[in-house]
């Protein structure tokens, strides 16, 4: 099951186990179960401090939970966790082995003094770069808290639980067997959702907090470049974002980033947090700007405000809050997201095997998903808006070749149709003729660029170009003085994540020489 490689590097990890501890397994005469009850032999073989039961009585099979001192920890896999999740059943082989988590004194103080009866399963796909975030935190939570347990179920293996559950996106996570949210989400958004006092009591510290130098609103590459940049200099800085990493969380692979072959968006979210963490930098997250106050007069201290009723003051701001997925606002479009209507090939295209799907959107993004999603499902149609695909020559060459790939071009999707509770199909508008055409399908999937987020600066002095980008100078001034703008929410062309990199170093170094001017 483990190739040489990587039964060298779970060898090395497990000589960190301090407490034994069992691994109970539920099995079946399935191959599946075989092939789980292969890893799991070869898992306690590498360490004497874990043992390997097969006698449990877990409702889904193959499964297995894991065990210490004869209880259990609340920690359960059905499924075989491999792909993505392999690093979660690491960790959790850590934790539950006494391992010491990588989290703050004060995060796992929350966690130890939330309520008893927290029963939470996630739906995951071997293939979602987000999933591990949440089953890494729930795991985390039913190690740390008696009172909390956690299942973690591939959504490939028990297709008709997925099918019952209405699960059409990963992660899809419920609580006490009703639904608690679906997509990626931190220790930190997990924890503010079920300890309804923690937003409250987050916002009265920063409140309190002094003003910064430079205070980076995003956390972002752009955003994380300027903190990095900033605190180099030796001011008084602090990055605010909504989550940190921003859309690079839901990029899987990256080829293109100077220096660095190959990584994935996650592990490069990870490490921008972590080289800004090498200096002293505030990074509060879980922070939506809602409402930007300029300084009254030069030299004064800008305001921030926040949705958690949050307030920072900064003597410079480097606005980079980035942008979104584009949606093409139709009818159906909202009611039926998550519910047949996706925007992440690889987390949901697993869902949809065997499955006839639409991919909305003819550039690199739209031909890259449905090359993907032709390898998963019965048939991708991919609706193109303009006359011809605007995707790279070698990847409209590709998807030529498959021979489960439909091409229409000249059409407007006009409606996403379903029956209530789930994706039944789509309507589009032949262009040159303007005749509607219904497709019969049971996912789409939107992939036609991005819009900028800054509604929150609309009405704010901010000049924003006609499609909502921030305009900034050569130094990434914007119209007011003293604040600065990086990255995908910004007019400069080309939203590469090397571009937003050097955009924010740019800014930082832009609001470092007002600084020292005024």
């Amino acid at each position: 099951m483990l190739d040489d490689n990587l039964k060298s590097q779970l060898n090395a990890y497990l000589q960190k186990v301090t407490r034994p501890f069992e691994i109970v397994a539920t099995l079946d005469d399935g191959d599946k179960s075989r092939e789980l009850h292969t890893l799991l032999q070869e898992v306690a073989g590498l360490s004497d401090k874990i043992s390997l039961r097969e006698d449990g009585d877990d409702a889904r099979a193959p499964s297995f939970a894991l065990y210490r001192e004869g209880e259990s920890t609340g920690v359960v896999f059905a499924g075989i966790p491999m792909g993505h999740e392999f690093t979660s059943l690491v960790l959790a082989l850590l934790q539950v082995g006494g391992h010491p988590p990588k989290a703050s004194d004060e995060t796992i103080e929350q966690i130890k003094a939330l309520p008893e009866g927290l029963h939470f399963e996630t739906y995951f796909s071997q293939s979602c770069q987000n999933c591990p975030d949440v089953v890494q935190a729930l795991n985390l939570m039913a190690v740390l808290n008696p009172g909390i347990s956690h299942v973690a179920i591939d959504g490939a293996l028990f297709k008709d639980e997925v099918e019952a559950r209405e699960v059409m996106s990963v992660p899809g996570i419920f609580l006490n067997g009703e639904p608690f949210d679906q997509g990626r989400m931190s220790l930190e958004q997990i924890l503010a959702k079920v300890d309804t006092g923690a937003q409250e009591r987050e916002a009265e510290k920063l409140n309190a907090m002094p003003a910064f130098d430079l205070l980076t609103v995003g956390g972002g590459p752009a955003g994380a470049a300027a903190a990095v940049y900033a605190a180099r200099k030796g001011i008084r800085t602090g990055v605010a974002a909504e989550r940190f990493g921003g859309q690079v969380l839901d990029t899987l692979g990256i080829e293109n980033l100077i220096s660095v072959p190959y990584t994935e968006g996650p592990k490069l979210a990870a490490a921008l947090e972590e080289h800004v963490k090498q200096y002293d930098v505030d990074i509060m997250n879980l922070q939506q700007a809602v409402e930007l106050v300029p300084a009254s007069e030069p030299g004064a201290e800008h305001e921030v405000r926040f949705a958690s009723g949050a307030s920072l003051k900064s003597r410079t701001l480097v606005l980079a809050t980035g942008a979104r997925w584009r949606e093409m606002n139709v009818p159906g479009e909202a009611e039926y997201r998550n519910k047949g209507v996706a925007y992440c090939p690889h987390c949901d295209g697993p869902l949809f095997k065997g499955k006839r799907v639409a991919v909305i959107g003819g550039g690199n993004s739209g031909v890259e998903a449905a090359i993907d999603l032709a390898g998963l499902v019965k048939e991708v149609i991919l609706i193109e808006f303009m006359d011809e695909l605007r995707a790279d020559e070698v990847l409209q060459n590709k998807l030529a070749s498959l021979p489960n790939v439909e091409i229409i071009k000249g059409a407007r999707t006009t409606q996403i149709n379903g029956d209530g509770a789930k994706v039944s199909g789509l309507t589009y508008e032949e262009r040159a003729s303007g005749e509607l055409r219904d497709i019969e399908l049971e996912g789409v999937f939107v992939q036609i660029g991005l819009v900028p987020n800054t509604e929150w600066l609309r009405g704010s002095p901010i000049e924003l170009s006609a499609h909502g980008e921030i305009i900034t100078d050569e130094r990434g001034m914007t119209s007011v003085p003293g604040i600065f703008a990086a990255g995908d929410v910004t007019t400069v062309p080309y939203k590469q994540i090397v571009i937003s990199l050097g955009e924010g170093s740019r800014a930082a170094l832009g609001a470092f020489d007002y600084l020292i001017r005024q």
